[in-house]
């Protein structure tokens, strides 16, 4: 096997340490070719879909790529912004967002960069990059604030995938999970009081998190457990009390039973349970999406509406509100924390250099 070196390497270039943070991904354009190179990548990951491959090649293949990729087309198109896939925006200007807080920091030595574990910017490329960039520390942040090995193990599997083919490894420190960081829920908290100033409250507010199969919780990922803890500390900190809030979970697809209860079916009662204005609040999406912008914001309004609401408000995400930036900031620095000083200074790489020179000698 051949590894991935550096032949261009020098040691008089700086050693630098690297923060990359990771998003789930997007198509490259809201057209039926680009998602279906997408979704083929997504869903042939068996992180997302634990299925036996053989079977699930024929499903995925034969029928589920036939017919998904042009609905979600359309879908994507409704989202599309001229710059680009909303997920991808979002997740450059949080990058950009957390490099100028970062650096203001550690100074210029420290590299911040983005990819996606699905698509493009893909993981292996900027990780290349961010080789050739002299990093060799690399603290990886998946955008993920409650942990799933559908999401979070997934992006660890990809960055080991491409380690392994790597002769030379940077110090690795991983950021599993932040589901009850106190700077991540006091930002929540300030964001919702703030669409409140704005809008007002509803009746009732759903904290809505993508599903994923019942069968992973009674397998052991704490991810159902770790909404459950976000929403209720967040809950708090907003001072509502227990009828006031809702856990709900979205995205769902297949015949097996997904985490309950599920978003949509909860919308559609809502109204006949006598609660005609909602507003839903996603915290486990650091940026909006079409599982948002689409899927929340219009096919469940629809929903809700449809069955006699009054009033329904979709709260933003996140994105790169200063506060959350704050927060991500805070949170890398926190893991930062203990590796020793490297002197990048002109004189230390000199003698860095001289040492090589004798030692080649």
């Amino acid at each position: 096997m051949k590894f991935t070196g550096q032949p261009d390497f020098s040691h008089r270039r700086p050693l630098r340490t690297g923060v990359l943070i990771t998003n789930l991904g997007t198509p490259d354009a809201p057209t039926t070719p680009a998602l279906r190179r997408y979704l083929r990548e997504f869903l042939s990951d068996p992180r997302v879909v634990e299925v036996p491959r053989p079977l699930w090649w024929l499903i995925l293949n034969l029928v589920i790529l036939v017919i998904r990729p042009p609905r979600s087309a359309h879908a994507y198109r409704g989202v599309w912004t001229e710059q680009g896939s909303p997920l991808l925006v979002h997740t450059r200007n949080q990058c950009e967002g957390l490099r100028q807080r970062l650096q203001a920091e550690y100074g210029e030595d420290l590299v911040v960069d983005f990819a996606m574990r699905y698509g493009n910017p893909s993981i292996p490329s900027v990780l290349q990059r961010m080789a050739e960039q002299g990093v060799t520390r690399l603290l990886v942040l998946p955008l993920y604030p409650q942990y799933s090995a559908s999401t979070s193990a997934s992006t660890f599997d990809a960055v080991a995938q491409d380690f392994a083919a790597r002769r030379w490894l940077p110090d690795l420190r991983f950021i599993s999970h932040y589901h009850d960081y106190a700077p991540y829920l006091d930002a929540m908290a300030e964001h919702i009081h703030s669409h409140w100033a704005q809008h007002g409250r509803a009746e009732k507010l759903l904290f809505s998190y993508h599903g994923v199969p019942k069968r992973y919780l009674t397998e052991g990922d704490p991810y159902f457990c770790e909404c459950h803890k976000t929403s209720r500390l967040l809950a708090e900190r907003l001072g509502l009390n227990e009828r006031q809030w809702q856990v709900t979970f979205q995205s769902r697809f297949g015949r097996e039973e997904w985490l309950q209860p599920y978003t949509d079916a909860t919308l559609k009662a809502l109204p006949g349970e006598g609660v005609k204005s909602v507003q839903v609040f996603c915290p486990g999406f650091s940026a909006d999406c079409l599982e948002t912008l689409e899927e929340i914001d219009v096919e469940n309004r629809g929903y809700f509406m449809e069955a006699g609401g009054e009033r329904f408000d979709y709260i933003p995400a996140l994105n790169d509100c200063p506060a959350h930036l704050d927060a991500l900031a805070a949170l890398v620095h926190d893991h930062l924390g203990g590796w020793p000083d490297q002197d990048n200074g002109d004189a230390a790489l000199a003698q860095r250099q001289r040492r090589a020179e004798d030692t080649r000698a």
